[in-house]
């Protein structure tokens, strides 16, 4: 099973909805006042409780519209076999710093991602805030969504929709900017390509210092980029994609999808990267069976804009994180 619970305020449910491919579409709701209780310079919005049976990997994000910055954290708790397990968290993303709850043996977490030892009944998802003032910040629109997935289920046959889509996404080589980053941002590469590609242009350099998270020494945590992209405007969350279908669906409505893969040498053919344990790049679109990709990799801006065969970007990309992001406006 896979799909993408969340909880909104400012953002109408219906328009997260419509940016979530129907295969992925599970519950979203509006957030009831008594979700958010805030004291003290922080604020918890607790979302009801989601019934995910048989799930083993969340992986949450939030989107709050507004420049205001702010710290946040994840907190998940578990139903197995009718009991619920302690609180685990992921790593705090912004400047101030949180206790961290990493695992109770049968929840454990990965930097931004949560794992049940065992399938799980149900979850509740907690967002935990810090800011001057955490009012101000929740007053703007916001969407918190946990994507929930069972793991080890390969993708189904591949297959390519009718007609060709090919998205007019600019293209940012990573290799271009500061010798010292270079090889690192591939993620903020990315999230500056979609957000121009929104008429939201960001250099990369500041969108990497933003997006970097110390504690991990990494510009890549996935959830950084979804509020990155907030801060300027543009909506978004996280996904683990079941299939190549669904990332077609969003392509084919002006979506691109920012894809986390990994690979070794000679399994993507043509890549701009000859292997490596973690990789972003930008789905533009798709025709006869290949993906159009804007690999940030590229020595060159020229040369970012790809073809990879879709076969194999499913076995690098959807047979292993199978995450992707997807940032849209709110209004379409």
């Amino acid at each position: 099973m896979t799909g993408l619970w969340g909880v909104t305020s400012g953002i109408s449910a219906a328009r997260l909805t419509e940016a979530i491919p129907p295969s992925c579409r599970r519950v979203v709701d509006a957030a009831p006042l008594s979700a958010v209780r805030v004291r003290d310079g922080e604020a918890l919005v607790t979302a009801s409780e989601w019934f995910v049976r048989g799930a083993t990997h969340f992986v949450p994000s939030f989107s709050a519209l507004t420049s205001e910055r702010a710290s946040v954290r994840f907190e998940l708790c578990a139903r197995i076999g009718g009991v619920w397990s302690p609180w685990v968290t992921t790593v705090g993303l912004g400047p101030e710093l949180f206790d961290q709850h990493p695992t109770d043996g049968l929840l454990s977490v990965d930097v931004d991602t949560f794992r049940a030892t065992t399938p799980v009944e149900a979850v509740r998802l907690r967002l935990r805030v810090r800011a001057g003032d955490p009012s101000a910040l929740l007053a703007a629109p916001w969407a918190l969504t946990l994507s929930a997935s069972d793991a080890g289920v390969p993708p189904g046959r591949v297959t390519t929709a009718a007609p060709p889509v090919k998205l007019v996404v600019p293209s940012v080589s990573q290799m271009e900017t500061e010798p010292s980053l270079a090889h690192r941002i591939c993620s903020p590469t990315c999230v500056a390509m979609v957000l121009d590609y929104w008429r939201r242009p960001v250099a990369v350099t500041a969108l990497a210092r933003e997006m970097f998270h110390p504690g991990t020494d990494l510009y890549g945590v996935w959830p950084a980029a979804i509020l990155a992209a907030a801060r300027r405007g543009i909506a978004g969350y996280l996904l683990r994609f079941p299939d190549w279908a669904a990332a077609a669906w969003c392509l084919a409505r002006g979506l691109p999808v920012i894809a986390s893969v990994r690979y070794a040498a000679g399994e993507l053919t043509g890549a701009a990267a000859t292997a490596t344990g973690g990789h972003l790049l930008v789905l533009t679109g798709y025709e006869d069976g290949v993906a159009l990709v804007n690999d940030p990799a590229a020595p060159t801006a020229a040369t970012v804009a790809r073809r990879y065969a879709i076969d194999e970007l499913n076995r690098v990309w959807l047979e292993r994180t199978a995450v992707g992001y997807v940032l849209f406006p709110l209004n379409p």
